[in-house]
């Protein structure tokens, strides 16, 4: 019989074509360097303000400096007519206000490193058993009490939190949104658009609605309300990278262990130059695991697969990324698939030089998939989605404080992950966040039928990921030597997990950079890539189709890039290609220009009752995540408003 295969090696020439740009060493590195063009260090956006005749108008944009900001740079910005809008305290950034032609001038002195536009975010929008979190509380021992994310902090940057809702109580009383902050210049910390309160329950909602049935995946974690999208569900870049830079300040305050992002912008400048994602790489160094949605832009407006659409700042390679599966509304595994709307990798950002040459990223993405479609958890009161949009309640009470609500998108899959995240963390609080994400990914489940940049490593699975967080050695350290004893047991745990009578094997791999890495070795022995301030993808090389680890990050005992095309849920690599070149081009979501020509976004996030997308980014009704794509309706019990019985 007759099978197609992509090889190990076509598939580095596919991504390394795509990218126009091919890896060097040494000196031949640096001979290259001095010919090649000079990269542009304004983004594409600001530029195209000045293409289109619009250099005189008044932006808002985020200077980064070459190194640190001097009195020559302060002279020119009082030159320019510049006002600053805002400074950070951990980050080297400035927020400017100034004419697009100033700002890209100012962008060609050398003591500035790049200037971005202040782009606007927005929201990208039985679950605990199908996830696997209630498998890890039966299973936790009653002496060191159950594992639901007691004493973990996990930041929530949305459009604010409606602290009054019974989900958010605590188990031994009290509320667990431990601090508020507004980031928009509203002056107010609650819901009124809705978003964040559902967001904030999918993480971290107890279980006294209907008697545990809509509980968060880590019901006593502490939340950290930071609201950066105001009443419309609208924010800025700026406003975000605030709030990082206060999380920055305060996360050993409030024990920040996990921040949550289901929101973000078009994914147009590089992970290199975007102050986002140069901020959120800071926070991974400094031990959180930062948790960003995908998007929701996986098809087209004729119901099309479409490539390449990763939202910023999920295009970051230190972020975990997560896309939105589909459970149909059942606990068991057996027929779970990914959502059609959720977006595909591989992240399109791009760096272009003076040329006009682009050099995209290319990075594999997303990570990982978690439940995201119609999710039934808090409902804000008075908020403007339900308002808009009232067969979205969930009809589960007519009780303020109790009312649930039903939302779909990788905004809803994201705390799912950011839950299981903190979990991981109470199990083996000594995690770093490169190994929280290849905990979770090497335990993902494959999901049959659907290729890595559609599902990453798999879907998520909190049982396998826990175990094999509680065997990892405490004493690891940036210090320990590559193939050092990574577990505490010589035997390696069952790479396979049982939820709701569905057994299932693990991914065993991870995601590094431009290819995928697989081997007993990436648990059994110390990884250099582990550490903090380093990537997954430090390490591995590519040249001439050829795939290889570096010993001082990685052991030998690894195989890179023979699984990526895999799709049939099998890991010995011998099922069929999950994606064909001239699919991949016919789809259109790699081609130079789609998506990402002028960084707007069209046919996108307005998702209608049977899944398919209208509409632009500017959203009517901001239909992002409301009906989402499966054909079952969800089983609702009512709730009265009295508290549970224990049946």
């Amino acid at each position: 019989m007759h099978r197609s295969f992509l090889s190990s090696a076509l598939i580095a020439s596919l991504l390394v074509g795509l990218a126009t740009g091919l890896f060097f060493s040494g000196s031949a590195h640096a001979r290259l360097a001095q010919r090649l063009p000079r990269p542009k260090k304004a983004s594409t956006e600001l530029r195209q303000k000045i293409s289109r005749g619009r250099g005189h108008e008044r932006v808002r944009v985020i200077v980064q400096p070459q190194h640190a900001w001097n009195s020559a740079i302060d002279a020119a910005l009082k030159e320019s007519g510049a006002t600053t809008a805002r400074h950070y305290r951990n980050l080297n950034f400035r927020v400017l206000n100034l004419s697009a032609d100033a700002a890209v001038a100012l962008s060609a002195r050398s003591d500035i490193s790049f200037v971005s536009l202040d782009k606007e975010v927005r929201t990208l929008g039985h679950l605990s058993s199908t996830t696997g979190a209630d498998a890890v509380r039966a299973a936790s021992g009653s002496t060191s009490g159950p594992l639901d994310g007691s004493a973990i902090g996990i930041a929530v940057l949305d459009s604010g939190i409606d602290t009054n809702h019974n989900v958010f109580g605590g188990s031994s009383g009290g509320n667990r949104v431990v601090v508020s902050q507004d980031f928009t210049g509203e002056n107010r910390t609650d819901d009124p658009y809705g978003h964040g309160t559902h967001v904030a329950s999918i993480a971290a909602g107890n279980g006294v609605i209907s008697c545990g049935k809509y509980e968060g995946v880590a019901p006593n974690a502490s939340i950290i309300n930071l609201r950066v999208l105001n009443s419309e569900g609208i924010g800025s870049t700026s406003g975000l990278l605030s709030a990082l830079d206060w999380i920055l300040s305060n996360r050993a305050a409030y024990n920040i262990r996990v921040v949550n992002m289901s929101l973000g912008v078009p994914a147009v400048e590089s992970y290199k130059t975007d102050p986002l994602c140069l901020t959120v790489r800071g926070l991974v160094a400094a031990g959180i695991v930062v948790v960003a949605a995908a998007g929701n832009t996986g098809k087209d407006g004729d119901g099309n697969k479409v490539y390449g659409r990763i939202h910023s700042p999920g295009n970051e390679p230190s972020a975990l990324t997560v896309g939105a599966s589909n459970t149909f509304g059942t606990d068991t595994r057996s027929d779970d698939e990914i959502t059609t709307y959720s977006s595909r990798g591989p992240t399109r950002s791009f760096t272009e030089d003076e040329s006009g040459s682009k050099t995209f990223d290319n990075i594999l993405k997303p990570d990982l998939v978690a439940p995201g479609n119609k999710v039934v958890d808090a409902e804000a009161v008075n908020n403007h989605i339900v308002t808009q949009n009232p067969q979205l309640d969930a009809h589960v009470s007519e009780v303020p404080g109790r009312q649930m609500m039903i939302l779909s998108g990788t905004s809803m899959a994201t705390p799912a992950v950011a839950g299981a995240a903190a979990l991981v963390l109470q199990a083996n609080p000594s995690l770093t966040p490169n190994m929280v994400k290849a905990i979770l990914m090497y335990t993902a489940q494959p999901l049959p039928g659907f290729n890595t940049f559609e599902q990453g490593a798999g879907q998520l699975n909190l049982e396998g990921a826990v175990r094999l967080a509680g065997l990892v050695r405490t004493d690891l350290n940036n210090e320990t030597a590559v193939g050092a004893p990574l577990l505490t047991s010589e035997t390696l745990p069952a790479p396979e997990t049982n939820i709701a009578g569905y057994t299932f094997s693990w991914s065993r791999g991870i995601l590094v950079g431009n290819t995928y890495a697989v081997g007993t070795d990436l648990i059994s022995k110390y990884q250099k890539i582990y550490g903090s301030g380093f990537l997954l993808s430090d390490g591995v090389i590519t040249g001439d189709g050829v795939i290889t680890g570096d010993s001082t990050m990685l052991t030998d005992g690894l195989s890179f890039g023979t699984q990526i095309m895999t799709s049939n849920g099998v890991i010995t690599g011998d099922g069929m290609p999950i994606l064909n070149v001239s699919d991949l081009l016919t789809y259109g979501g790699l081609q130079d220009g789609y998506l990402l020509g002028d960084g707007v976004i069209t046919g996108d996030g307005v998702i209608t009752g049977d899944g398919v997308i209208t509409g632009d980014l500017i959203l009517q009704a901001q239909m992002a995540e409301i009906n989402g794509d499966d054909t079952m309706a969800m089983q609702i019990d009512p709730d009265l408003g009295g508290e549970c019985s224990g049946n």
